[in-house]
């Protein structure tokens, strides 16, 4: 381990097991952090990159949490506190993308994109934030499709991401006077088993963007580690861009 800027800190990490969760705990137990991650079904995947972790130097465990379960979701955050004896970084990663037009999009994935993509955000932030001390960090994976929807099929999904601007805005107010910050990071076409890099969709991604490529999850990670940092004390309530420039 080559940092530790997050020396002694406890970090719960939604939807941790793959993509920019898997690569966020990677980086926080890096800098230094005890890494709890969640994962609703990718159990193999979950453990293995403890194991990794581990056999890095790091801190890491596995923790089942369906993030579309409000209550199994609060128990797991709950047990995290109570185990570790403090939670300090919450970073909200599980997320859904359900793509369709409106006249083919059912009412039942809309109903859980909002239940995973927003309702979840919320109620890991309400938990999270009963246990977090001044210096306390909420940070929630969005999108650049918040502010920027380019082709048809994509409404509900920009709707959810949209949703957490407005959520973190209000949160930094309510959470602000403790010294807990909360913000969302925005980033766009990133490489992972969501969004592929090497697709003809990928291709047509790349056209819209200033840097015409898919990001690196590693990239993001870097992001969170440092709004997860003493550094960013006097950030809250953003929504920060991480995107290529397709929102340019």
């Amino acid at each position: 381990m080559t940092t530790t800027t997050l020396d002694g800190k406890v970090a719960f990490i939604n939807g941790g097991s793959r993509g920019i969760g898997a690569a966020t705990a990677r980086r926080l137990a890096r800098e230094g952090a005890t890494v709890v991650i969640g994962y609703q079904a990718s159990a193999i995947a979950a453990e293995a990159l403890v194991a990794e972790i581990e056999a890095r130097g790091g801190r890491a465990t596995a923790l089942k949490a369906d993030a579309s379960d409000a209550v199994a979701l609060t128990r797991a955050i709950d047990g995290v506190a109570e185990r570790h004896g403090r939670l300090d970084i919450l970073v909200n990663s599980a997320g859904v993308l359900l793509l369709g037009p409106v006249d083919q999009f059912t009412l039942d994935d809309f109903d859980k994109t909002v239940a995973v993509n927003v309702r979840a955000v919320f109620v890991a932030a309400k938990a999270a934030a009963r246990h977090m001390r001044e210096g306390g960090r909420i940070i929630n994976i969005s999108s650049t499709n918040a502010g920027r929807m380019p082709f048809a099929g994509g409404a509900v999904y920009a709707m959810s991401k949209s949703a957490l601007t407005g959520l973190a805005k209000g949160l930094a107010r309510d959470l602000g006077p403790r010294g807990i910050t909360v913000n969302n990071v925005n980033p766009g076409p990133i490489d992972t088993d969501m969004n592929p890099a090497h697709t003809d969709f990928a291709a047509a991604l790349h056209g819209l963007m200033a840097l015409p490529r898919h990001g690196h999850a590693d990239e993001v990670a870097g992001f969170v580690a440092y709004l997860a940092s003493a550094e960013s004390a006097f950030v809250t309530g953003a929504d920060l861009l991480i995107d290529g420039g397709f929102a340019a």
